[in-house]
């Protein structure tokens, strides 16, 4: 009897291994690149940290990267999967035949601080003055600065100002350490600047506002290849859906931020840390549809003309797909 009991409750479990084998959830893998100090990576804290990749069965392999460049460059040589990028790169791309794709992710953009003891209460105050600015003369938001003041000046900015670029920390070090009476910096290094005395004369939004772009385009967002798309659409789903769960939370709970306060290297300042926080809420994406894109249109069509080939290509008009119909919510 034994001899028989025995095979019988071995086959029983090896069955019932087998069936539950079946339904446990399936992991979806999905290789993420971003910069290593980018605030991308405060929402990926607050995803594991309230454990929504594991509710949608997510596991990511982030690879840190330098920079943008560098996170283009890796996407385009199939290192990583989906990376952090503009909407005017991907257009661009897609018009070069690279077909790549995007989600939005934030619509934090920066705006022009200024020193108040400088004397800039307009845009045409800066005449004279040195322009401390983040990146080069063809990032977008100084194309949309430019464009914005020769609107109200009817003159060209850079015959104006005593220009001088460079990266995010430099343009900080400037503006703060007064050796520019104005800055056009990322969002987070403005909140750095604003902490230590300086003033937002304007914003990016307000500034494309009076260009005539009616609401302000999420200009980054999560970008992948169509490839990946259409091969990856369930992991990209599971990913996704995890980021818009994430955005919601850091919308309404202070206390994902207390969570999360070590990853933004913000210390014991608890002023720069509700700065942060407050600016970063501002550009919160909550919700998405590909046939709702009428303002990155509009930003694009500015671009073409006040930056021309340099920014946008040859192409003045938005790219098909640059926004992925694959996905709302």
């Amino acid at each position: 009897m034994r001899s028989f009991v025995r095979p019988l409750l071995a086959g029983l479990a090896i069955a019932s291994a087998v069936v539950l084998s079946g339904f446990s959830p399936e992991t979806h893998k999905l290789t993420l690149g971003l910069q290593g100090t980018g605030t991308a990576k405060w929402e990926l804290a607050a995803m594991t940290a309230l454990g929504i990749d594991k509710k949608h069965q997510l596991e990511l392999d982030v690879r840190d990267l330098a920079d943008s460049k560098a996170g283009q460059i890796a996407l385009q040589a199939g290192e990583v999967e989906v990376i952090l990028s503009d909407f005017v790169w991907v257009s661009l791309q897609r018009h070069q035949g690279n077909m790549v794709t995007m989600v939005p992710h934030s619509l934090t953009v920066g705006g022009l601080i200024v020193d108040p003891a400088a004397g800039i209460a307009t845009i045409a105050d800066l005449k004279g003055k040195t322009l401390a600015v983040s990146g080069s003369a063809v990032d977008k938001s100084f194309v949309i600065l430019s464009a914005y003041y020769a609107k109200q000046t009817g003159s060209k900015l850079l015959d104006d100002v005593d220009a001088k670029f460079g990266a995010p920390p430099l343009i900080n070090e400037l503006i703060t350490g007064d050796k520019a009476q104005a800055a056009l910096n990322l969002w987070n290094w403005n909140a750095r600047a604003k902490i230590a005395g300086k003033t937002e004369l304007i914003s990016v939004p307000a500034m494309l506002a009076d260009l005539g772009v009616s609401e302000t385009p999420p200009l980054l967002g999560w970008v992948f290849s169509d490839d990946t798309a259409n091969q990856k659409k369930v992991e990209l789903k599971a990913f996704l859906d995890s980021s818009f769960e994430t955005k919601a939370a850091l919308m309404t709970d202070d206390a994902v931020w207390d969570t999360i306060r070590p990853a933004m290297n913000v210390g014991d300042d608890d002023a720069l840390f509700k700065q942060l926080r407050d600016d970063y809420r501002a550009g919160i994406v909550l919700k998405y549809s590909a046939s709702d894109m009428g303002p990155a249109e509009q930003s694009f069509a500015l671009m073409a003309k006040f930056g021309g080939p340099d920014v946008v290509g040859d192409a003045t008009d938005l790219a098909d797909g640059t926004f992925w119909k694959g996905y709302h919510k």
